[in-house]
C-alpha cells in the first residue's frame, strides 16, 4: 500500500493540474449545488432565486469557455480523457447559449409557472444536463462518452416527465426511458467490444486504431452499430428516431425545443471527434463514413417525407428536427479539423431557428390553445407579429435567401461538391441529390402554417388568451438574429 502513495500522489497532482482546462464544467457543478439550496432556502422568499443562479452559472461558463478560446490547446486533461481544443470551446459557447434560451423560455412558461412543482427543482436538472453535454463535446475516451451520454439521458427523462399532466406526457416520458435504456445498454455492450478488440478506451489513440484495424471487420462494423445505437438516439437519426415524434409531441414545448438543439449539438461534436480521430485510409474509418452516409440519407429522406402528412405542429417539427439530423450529419462528412467553420455555423443557424419555433409554438399554444396547422386559421390577423416571425424563420429553415438557412445549406452543398471533387467518393454525390431534393420537399409542410394562418379564414374566433409578451419578443430577437446572420455571414464565418 505504501508502495503505491507516489504513484497516487502523481495521479491526483496531474488532476488538479488539469482542473483549469474544465472551468466551465465546476462553473456548472458549482451553480448545481447553489441552486439546489436556492431552491431549498430562498426560493419561498424570493420566487426568480433559482432562475437567477441557473443563468448566472451558465452565462459564466460559456465566459470562462470564451476566454479559453484564446489559451493553448490543454494536453492529457485527465489522463487524456478530454480534449479541450478551439472546436470543443465553440461548442460548449453554443450549448451555453441554447442553455439559456431554454431557461428564459421556461421561466416566461404558464404551464411551468401554473403547474404545482413551479420550476425550482428544474434548473439544477438542467445544470447536470449542461455538463453532461460540454463533457459530450470534449470526450475522447469512451468511458468518458458514455457517462456523458448517460448524464444528459438521465437529466433529459426527468425534463420529459416534469409535468406530466395528461396521460400523453406520462406515455412521451415512458417511451423516451424505455428507448434511452435499451440504446444505452446496447451502446456499452459495443464499446466493451471494442476494448476487446484494442485494449484501449481512448479512441484517438495509436493503439486503440491499430486493435481496430488488426480485428475482423465484421466484428468491429457490429460493434460500431452497437455504440453509435446510442449516440443515434441523441441526434435521432434513422433508425434510431422511432421515439422522438411522441416524446417531442408530448414534452412541455420548452422541454422539446431544448431536447431537439442542445443534445444534437454535443452529438454532433462527438461524431466530429471520432470520426476525425481516425486516419482516412483506415478501416474502421471507412466503415464509420459509409454507415453515416447511408444514415444521413435516410434519414433527410425520412424526416422531411414524413413531416409532409402531419397537421399536429409539434409533431411536425420534431421530423423537421429528424430531416435537419441529416443534413448536420451531411455537414460533418464535410468537415474537416483544420476547416471547422461551416459545421459550426450551421450548428450556431440551426441553434436559433429551432429554438425560435418552439418560443413562437409555444406562445401561440398558450394564448388560443392551437396545436394543429388547422386551427392557425386566420391568427396572421390576430396575432401579426407571432405569425409573420414564424413565417421568417419558416423561410430560413426552408433555406431560400437571404436567410442564415439558405446560407448554411449552400456553405455545406459547396463543402460537399468540394468533397467528391477531391475525393471522388459517390456518396457524396447521393447526399448532394438528397439535399436538394429534400429542401424542395420541405417547402410544402413548412409553408402550411403561413397558409392557413394569412390565406384562410376561421369559421369561429378563437379566444386569444392575455400573456406576457417575454417569450415573443425573444423569438422576435431570434427572428432577427436569423435573418442578419444571412446578410451578413461574416459575423460568424469570418
Amino acid at each position: 500500500m505504501t508502495s503505491q502513495l507516489p504513484d497516487i500522489s502523481e495521479r491526483l497532482d496531474h488532476i488538479v493540474g488539469g482542473l483549469p482546462a474544465l472551468a466551465p464544467e465546476l462553473v456548472l457543478i458549482a451553480a448545481f449545488v447553489a441552486s439546489i439550496l436556492t431552491g431549498l432556502f430562498v426560493d419561498r422568499l424570493w420566487r426568480h432565486a433559482t432562475f437567477t443562479v441557473a443563468l448566472i452559472g451558465i452565462a459564466l461558463s460559456a465566459v470562462c469557455s470564451g476566454f479559453q478560446l484564446a489559451a493553448p490547446d490543454a494536453d492529457g486533461v485527465l489522463f487524456g480523457m478530454v480534449a479541450t481544443d478551439v472546436v470543443s470551446q465553440y461548442m460548449r459557447i453554443l450549448i451555453a447559449i441554447v442553455g439559456l434560451l431554454f431557461a428564459c423560455f421556461v421561466h416566461a412558461s404558464p404551464d411551468f409557472g401554473a403547474h404545482r412543482k413551479k420550476t425550482g427543482d428544474l434548473y439544477p436538472i438542467l445544470l447536470a444536463v449542461q455538463i453532461g453535454l460540454n463533457l459530450m463535446a470534449l470526450a475522447s475516451n469512451w468511458l468518458l462518452t458514455f457517462i456523458a451520454i448517460e448524464m444528459v439521458s438521465i437529466g433529459s427523462y426527468l425534463m420529459v416527465g416534469y409535468l406530466a399532466k395528461d396521460s400523453r406526457q406520462t406515455e412521451a416520458a415512458m417511451k423516451y426511458v424505455l428507448f434511452g435504456a435499451v440504446c444505452s445498454a446496447v451502446m456499452l455492450y459495443g464499446m466493451s467490444l471494442l476494448y476487446g478488440f484494442t485494449g484501449n478506451l481512448d479512441y484517438t489513440s495509436a493503439q486503440h486504431i491499430q486493435g481496430l484495424t488488426g480485428a475482423s471487420p465484421l466484428l468491429v462494423t457490429i460493434a460500431l452499430l452497437f455504440v453509435f445505437t446510442g449516440i443515434g438516439f441523441k441526434l435521432t437519426f434513422v433508425p434510431f428516431h422511432f421515439w422522438t415524434p411522441d416524446v417531442y409531441q408530448g414534452a412541455p414545448t420548452p422541454v422539446t425545443a431544448f431536447l431537439s438543439t442542445a443534445p444534437k449539438i454535443a452529438g454532433i461534436a462527438l461524431l466530429a471527434n471520432i470520426l476525425y480521430a481516425w486516419p482516412p485510409d483506415s478501416f474502421a474509418y471507412q466503415h464509420l463514413r459509409l454507415l453515416l452516409v447511408a444514415a444521413a440519407a435516410v434519414t433527410m429522406l425520412w424526416g422531411n417525407l414524413a413531416a409532409l402528412r402531419q397537421t399536429d405542429v409539434k409533431r411536425m417539427m420534431a421530423y423537421s428536427s429528424i430531416g435537419h439530423t441529416g443534413f448536420l450529419m451531411m455537414a460533418v462528412l464535410a468537415y474537416s479539423a483544420q476547416d471547422h467553420t461551416i459545421l459550426l455555423y450551421y450548428l450556431a443557424v440551426y441553434s436559433l431557428m429551432n429554438m425560435g419555433v418552439f418560443m413562437l409554438t409555444g406562445y401561440i399554444e398558450s394564448r388560443t390553445g392551437a396545436v394543429d396547422v388547422r386551427q392557425y386559421h386566420g391568427l396572421g390577423r390576430a396575432m401579426p407579429l407571432a405569425l409573420v416571425c414564424f413565417t421568417l424563420i419558416m423561410i430560413s429553415l426552408t433555406g431560400i435567401p437571404p436567410t442564415s438557412g439558405f446560407v448554411a445549406k449552400l456553405l455545406v452543398f459547396t463543402a460537399v461538391f468540394h468533397d467528391w471533387q477531391t475525393t471522388g467518393d459517390i456518396g457524396m454525390v447521393v447526399l448532394l441529390i438528397v439535399g436538394a431534393l429534400t429542401t424542395v420537399i420541405s417547402l410544402f409542410f413548412y409553408f402550411k402554417i403561413p397558409l392557413h394562418a394569412f390565406l384562410k379564414t376561421a369559421e369561429s374566433q378563437s379566444e386569444i388568451k392575455p400573456l406576457r409578451h417575454s417569450i415573443l419578443w425573444l423569438a422576435v430577437l431570434l427572428t432577427v438574429a436569423v435573418w442578419l446572420l444571412g446578410v451578413f455571414p461574416d459575423w460568424l464565418v469570418g
